[in-house]
């Protein structure tokens, strides 16, 4: 069975790869579809992104199977945002201009935000939702995991991607970035999602939520 991960995030992809490559014999990612159109993350909810590359992958590239996620950061002080815009929050506030390093200015302009937001205010949680579409373009399975932290003033670690560096889960004392990559796939949002996800397709059970 072939498997499209549909992201041109390559730590997203291996991620991906690690975790589901026991039920799963062959991967593929966007970068085997030079010529496929961009599906534009028009929704508003997590679900509703995932959903529509699920479905738009799918039909353009023909795969068993097509997975998209759709993941990010919500920070309860600032009303639960970045939430789905945390991949482009420094584009989209624009406090500075687009560079090649998104993750860099989106760490800035989130800890500009937060810089007046007192430690005991700062809780907030990653989440990811997966969906699976089948070679028709049907959403089959989705599945939703959280994972709940607190957003520090500096960056600890190098590690992981994104809000890492900022992102620090109290139970275990360290910011995500600070995890081994193992671990971290193990106890993510998205490693817990992809566990889930790896389950269902084992049991070849389709929930939908």
């Amino acid at each position: 069975m072939s498997l499209l991960i549909a992201t041109a995030n390559l730590a997203k992809a291996r991620e991906c790869r690690q975790i589901l490559a026991s039920e799963v014999g062959n991967f593929l990612d966007l970068s085997a579809y030079p010529a496929a159109v961009t599906v534009e993350e028009t929704g508003q909810t997590f679900l509703q992104n995932a959903c529509l590359k699920a479905v738009g992958y799918a039909r353009q590239s023909g795969a068993d199977w097509t997975l998209a996620d759709d993941s990010g950061l919500e920070v309860d002080a600032l009303g639960g945002a970045p939430g789905v815009y945390s991949a482009r929050w420094a584009h989209r506030r624009g406090l500075i201009p687009p560079t090649a390093n998104a993750d860099a200015d989106n760490n800035a302009t989130l800890l500009r935000e937060l810089a007046d937001i007192p430690a005991d205010r700062r809780q907030a949680r990653f989440v990811c939702v997966l969906a699976l579409a089948d070679s028709l373009g049907q959403v089959i399975a989705t599945v939703r995991r959280t994972i709940e932290g607190v957003m520090l003033g500096e960056p600890r670690g190098n590690n992981g991607f994104g809000y890492d560096p900022l992102f620090f889960v109290p139970k275990w004392g360290k910011t995500t970035a600070e995890l081994a990559p193992a671990e971290k796939n193990r106890i993510s949002h998205r490693g817990q999602a992809l566990a889930r996800l790896s389950e269902i397709i084992a049991e070849r059970n389709w929930p939908i939520f």
